[in-house]
């Protein structure tokens, strides 16, 4: 396998150009009869000064196809979350982020402009398989103890503002995302007057 790849390299080929210009040189009676040597050193000259095998970069997913994957993830989040007891204001503020999460991952125009915001699609993906599953567990876990403990801050406190940070953080996504669109408008805009300009 590794021979067969030396073969087909761009050191070897470069080499071999070089080795077959000795062999010119010796059948032109340039090289004499230390031909063996000329051919070698220029086969060993074209092999070192031949350009280095070019690494393939590893092939990702596209921004799309991730998207797709936090859907999905999305998904059976929200069938753990049905199972979660909340406090009235704490449910009321994680439906806030859910429905907001929903319209960013929803197939509409918002899914395409996130097919081309990698970063954006990263701050989804943290929310869905983080930050938010994290919260909501660690409430779950720290609500046993405290009822066990009682006379300890409520837990409850602590998850709403956790949904409220990251609502905010859904929320800069989507302001980003209008953003985009209203420059793409006044983009075609200037296009338009430039246009009936001329």
């Amino acid at each position: 396998m590794a021979i067969s790849r030396y073969l087909e390299s761009r050191k070897n080929l470069a080499g071999s150009a070089c080795g077959l210009a000795g062999l010119a040189l010796t059948f032109a009676g340039v090289a004499g009869p230390y031909w063996p040597v000329v051919v070698a050193g220029l086969y060993g000259a074209g092999a070192l000064i031949a350009p280095p095998e070019r690494v393939a970069p590893p092939d990702f997913p596209a921004s799309s196809a991730q998207l797709d994957e936090v859907r999905a993830d999305f998904e059976k989040l929200r069938a753990f979350l049905t199972d979660i007891e909340l406090s009235v204001t704490a449910a009321a503020r994680l439906r806030e982020l859910t429905e907001l999460l929903s319209a960013l991952l929803d197939r509409t125009w918002s899914a395409q402009l996130l097919a081309h915001d990698p970063e954006g699609v990263h701050a989804l993906s943290r929310i869905v398989r983080r930050d938010l599953p994290e919260a909501v567990d660690s409430f779950a876990r720290t609500r046993w103890w405290t009822r066990m403990t009682p006379g300890t801050q409520s837990p409850e406190l602590h998850l709403e503002q956790q949904l409220g940070l990251m609502k905010k953080d859904a929320e800069h996504l989507a302001a980003a995302l209008r953003d985009t669109e209203a420059r793409r408008q006044e983009t075609h805009t200037r296009y338009l007057e430039e246009r009936s300009d001329r």
